[in-house]
């Protein structure tokens, strides 16, 4: 029914059934919501997340709540502590006749906390100066008869509401306070359609100063600068908080239907061809539910959207999609913080973004089932990859045992367009002397090592660098994690076999560990050997391969590293490798986040030209 509410003691949340209710689904526009609000807080007795299920899903957070929570609670307080409407504190013997006026001001009162706290504040501080005037200039008789009324029923309300934060928070300018518009200041509802369950903050902050802002395909970013916080925040505007209301109804009813689908067991290998059919399905259930006025180019459009809810991964695609993401942090424990994100150009940033722990399940089941590596408290880590339209990225899960606090994830983003050499010139990551000088050494089929620091751009170099050998040259590559642009190379023609090793961190039985990976490599025939990351005990069947030198090809690998010695040093004494091998590796290439060198020497100092 309208109004009816359920109370999910697990996630601490109350849903509100909004559907046809004709007071609306906001707190801060309704005051009959916010009444009714008031009144389910005091029957479940906390302060659970709020949810008001209409068109669309407006969740208050538990904060929000508490400040309604306290207002019932002083109602109550007023009404059955203090009985501030019983006869004995209305008046005295002696005046009487004042009762009914009295009793009617104060029920009405009493009422209006629920539906607008600070106007019912505003009249009984306008009441009590009022009484105080009148028994100024009244006989002795009178004087006491409003004292008592003062007394007894006007300030135990100004008392017990005036302890509630959001009077507190009003108190400053309660004489220029109008209307509603305070209460839009206080409370900010995560909005969504029904058919996601991802929270979503549709204003930015009221103090929020713009600094930026630019679109990927139908989706707008804005940048704002959070005074007091030292991220700014990066505000996504997706495309399905801009559709009308029939556009919801009829995707929320696509939805309920397409999750009666289940896809052929052939397909749970190949997403690719379970998104397509997904997006063909759901265009042709739209065709069948849509008006004639919604045009064929729209219908596609909200196809795309129930797609990325079903077979993808919802908003989060959003974020994957732009190019100057690198890296996307979803912490556990899921709910309690907005998604995080490193941006090209404003570093650190938090999103308006809130996962749900519905959201995390259904990543997690996807990355498994794509990855067919295990994910649970046997198996807490799950190292992956990702490849959704517009955007790929690398994939580290965490669960329990090792997250204390349930599910995790960080996404290394990948560029669509892999990187090559000029566009590392076009960014003056390096000089064409050091390109052409690389060229060189890869046509001389030369063993290389590119170390660095995490993000110092040493995958994005040996992708840059695999493009410089000739497509004659047979490339076998050896990784644990499928980051190389070894698509992108077939499609130039190139042939490339391609090896997936086990992670160091998973440890999945039926994968081949990375050294014995390597040595299976060497048994392929005559090719150039690549591996994507030297982490363990592969380095020393590397340094082997680079003696033997893969049959005068090209050995190329990245490391860890800061430096040409801390390579050395992490290579002898953590990875065991003899020092007598080093001999083998005719280049270290150290490269470090600096993204502005200028000349050889600036070239030197990024890329750190340092031969062994």
């Amino acid at each position: 029914m309208v109004c009816d509410y359920e109370y999910d003691d697990s996630k601490n949340e109350m849903r509100i059934n909004c559907i046809n209710c004709i007071y609306g689904a906001s707190i801060e526009d309704f005051e009959v919501c916010m009444a009714k609000t008031i009144e389910k807080l005091l029957e479940v007795k906390r302060a659970p997340r709020i949810i008001f299920s209409k068109e669309r899903e407006y969740e208050y957070s538990e904060k929000e709540a508490e400040l309604l929570l306290e207002i019932g609670q002083a109602v109550n307080n007023i009404k059955n502590v203090y009985r501030v409407s019983s006869v004995k504190n209305l008046s005295t013997k002696d005046c009487d006749k004042q009762i009914p006026e009295r009793l009617a001001f104060i029920h009405k009162t009493v009422e209006d906390m629920k539906l607008d706290p600070i106007k019912a504040f505003k009249n009984v501080l306008r009441e009590i100066r009022h009484s105080k005037i009148i028994m100024e200039k009244s006989d002795d008789v009178e004087y006491e008869c409003y004292r008592h009324y003062i007394e007894n029923s006007l300030l135990p309300i100004k008392s017990e509401m005036g302890k509630t934060r959001l009077i507190k928070l009003a108190m400053s300018r309660l004489a220029t306070i109008k209307g509603r518009e305070f209460y839009r200041k206080i409370f900010h509802p995560t909005i969504r359609p029904n058919f996601m369950y991802t929270r979503y903050m549709s204003v930015p902050p009221a103090d929020a100063e713009p600094i930026d802002s630019y679109s990927i395909g139908n989706t707008s970013i804005e940048i704002y600068s959070l005074p007091g916080s030292v991220r700014k925040l990066y505000h996504v505007i997706p495309p399905e908080f801009k559709l009308n209301e029939e556009e919801y109804g009829i995707l929320d009813k696509a939805r309920r239907y397409l999750a009666e689908h289940k896809p052929v067991e052939s397909d749970l290998t190949n997403p690719g061809k379970i998104r397509e059919n997904i997006f063909n399905i759901s265009l042709d259930m739209l065709r069948d539910m849509a008006s004639q006025n919604v045009s064929e180019k729209r219908l596609r459009s909200l196809a795309d959207i129930l797609t990325r809810y079903t077979a993808g991964l919802g908003l989060l695609e959003l974020l994957l999609k732009d190019d100057k993401i690198q890296d996307i942090s979803v912490n556990s424990p899921i709910g309690s913080s907005p998604i995080y994100i490193f941006h090209s150009d404003y570093m650190e940033c938090e999103t308006n973004i809130v996962p749900s722990i519905e959201d995390a399940e259904s990543w997690a089941t996807k990355f498994k089932l794509r990855s067919g590596r295990p994910l649970d408290e046997a198996n807490p880590v799950l190292d992956t990859e990702m490849y959704v339209p517009g955007g790929n990225a690398r994939i580290a899960a965490i669960t329990r045992s090792l997250s204390a606090d349930g599910l995790g994830f960080a996404f290394r983003r990948h560029r669509d367009k892999p990187w090559t050499y000029p566009l590392f010139i076009q960014n003056k990551m390096v000089n064409s002397f050091a390109a052409g000088l690389m060229w060189f050494l890869i046509d001389g089929a030369r063993t290389l090592l590119i170390a660095g620091t995490r993000s110092s751009g040493k995958s994005a170099f040996l992708g840059a660098s695999m493009v410089q050998i000739m497509p004659k040259t047979r490339i076998i590559s050896v990784e644990d994690t499928l980051e190389l642009p070894i698509p992108k190379l077939r499609d130039l023609g190139y042939n490339v076999q391609r090896l997936k090793s086990r992670s160091v961190i998973t440890h999945v039985e039926t994968e081949l560990p990375a050294d014995e990976a390597l040595r299976t490599a060497l048994r392929l025939g005559d090719s150039a050997l690549i591996i994507g990351e030297v982490r363990s005990r592969e380095a020393k069947a590397l340094y082997e391969a680079m003696r033997i030198g893969a049959l005068a090809n090209v050995v190329a690998g990245t490391i860890h590293g800061d430096s040409a010695y801390g390579v050395f040093d992490r290579v002898v004494n953590d990875l065991g490798v003899p020092a007598t091998s080093f001999k083998a590796t005719d280049l270290i290439l150290v490269a470090n986040p600096v993204k502005t060198p200028d000349g050889l020497q600036s070239m030197k100092r990024v890329m750190g030209l340092t031969e062994i």
